[in-house]
């Protein structure tokens, strides 16, 4: 098997792009199993709560958003623990066992009965979810080669992103012709899937030796870290806020039928695709301005959106911008977090999928509670937008202490290199 971590052999250009896809093919799995559910959320409180769903839909609607932020604080937990206590393994082989978990818990969150035992599910399908964008991402990073790492990441992540142009609509149209359990099976396949492609495709490549989980931990004494996960889990609770109640926002404030559901995620889906490249390439040039931009364009995006959402190009504008924002913060924000984490790489890849996560579950939690509280479908987009407000406040400050920092000669990140002398900003 062809080796790039001891530069016997180089990789010939055309098994580099198998490689990369099947990176990009796990990423598009993620993506449907992390988003599926949003689209399917009336199907899924019929369902699971039935009798509470006959009383009061928006009670169900809300407390099965649940199952959103519980697969997201299953990433949390699991991103940061796995990566830091397997960052020896050689990436190919953990990729694997990561896929191999994926797919059984999937299966899992298909075929058990009641909604606690898919509560659970879903938190242990969420826990791989991390270490595997965060491997992924540094494997990439690798096959890509220097100056090209924000677009490396991007292209892991572009599987996420076309997973909501294509995989999710899809599998959201399967789920409401045969039925939310069919829904996840197919996603259990696109994992299975996944993990032949890596076998096949994907190069070895060692961990690194030197890694402890000490060593690897010490990322959390870094103020600029916590920081970087800061503007992540605040930042991204204004996608996630918005994202998770797309189904009811169609219907309900926009009145347009269920089977449009489907075709607005697709409208989502373009958008991430769109920012995550164009984050990948901004995010190399300067991590700073790219940050600082697409922020702005997430709050223009929210502000059109809770003013337009009644009226259909509205809606489509407004999901699309947001959707592209958010997607163009995360490379954005991975390869902030892999500059400021200095050695501890393995941890810092994963970080940046705890922190969107955490957002995730904050933007879901969030917007269910004004939704309980009779605010209607429109609440949670003033939520994202206080949650984005808050995030771009954090880039502000944490740039600043970089600012102050190299002023004083000390060694900080600038761009995609660190400097020790006194520069501009």
């Amino acid at each position: 098997m062809p080796s790039l971590s001891d530069g016997s052999t180089r990789l010939s250009p055309t098994r580099v792009r198998l490689a990369l896809l099947a990176l990009a093919l796990g990423g598009f799995a993620i993506g449907a199993t992390e988003f599926v559910a949003m689209g399917l959320l009336p199907n899924l409180a019929a369902d699971l709560l039935p009798g509470l769903y006959a009383s009061s839909p928006d009670a169900a609607n809300a407390q099965v958003g649940w199952l959103i932020s519980a697969y997201a604080l299953g990433v949390v937990v699991g991103a940061p623990t796995i990566a830091a206590a397997a960052a020896r393994w050689p990436r190919k082989q953990l990729l694997l066992v990561l896929l191999a978990c994926f797919t059984l818990a999937t299966i899992a969150s298909a075929l058990l009965p009641t909604f606690g035992l898919v509560l659970v599910a879903r938190f242990v399908a969420a826990l791989p979810h991390g270490a595997y964008f965060g491997i992924a991402s540094l494997v990439a990073a690798e096959l890509m080669g220097p100056g090209k790492r924000a677009r490396g990441v991007a292209i892991v992540l572009s599987g996420l992103t076309i997973a909501n142009v294509i995989g999710v609509p899809s599998i959201t149209w399967l789920g409401q012709v045969a039925g939310w359990r069919v829904a996840y099976i197919a996603v259990a396949a696109l994992f299975a899937v996944t993990f032949v492609a890596v076998i096949v495709a994907v190069p070895f490549q060692a961990g690194n030796p030197g890694a402890t989980m000490r060593n690897e931990l010490r990322a959390f004494g870094r103020l600029q870290v916590w920081f970087a996960l800061l503007i992540g889990a605040v930042g991204f609770g204004g996608l996630f806020a918005v994202y998770t109640y797309v189904a009811p926002l169609v219907i309900e404030v926009t009145g347009l039928p269920a089977l449009a559901v489907p075709l607005v995620l697709v409208v989502v889906g373009l958008g991430m695709t769109v920012g995550n490249f164009a984050g990948g390439v901004f995010a190399d040039r300067s991590v700073r301005r790219s940050m600082y931009a697409f922020f702005a364009v997430m709050l223009a995006a929210l502000l059109l959106l809770a003013f337009s959402a009644q009226h259909l190009a509205g809606l489509l504008t407004g999901v699309f911008l947001v959707g592209a924002s958010a997607a163009a913060l995360s490379p954005t924000i991975q390869t902030r977090l892999m500059d400021v984490a200095h050695d501890s790489q393995s941890i810092a890849a994963a970080l940046n999928h705890s922190a969107l996560n955490l957002g995730n579950a904050l933007g879901a939690f969030l917007g269910g509670i004004v939704i309980a509280g009779g605010l209607g479908y429109l609440a949670p987009i003033w939520v994202g937008f206080g949650l984005s407000v808050v995030g771009l406040a954090l880039a502000v400050v944490t740039f600043a202490i970089d600012r102050v920092r190299r002023s004083r000669g000390e060694q900080v990140p600038y761009g995609t290199a660190l400097i020790t002398v006194v520069g501009t900003d």
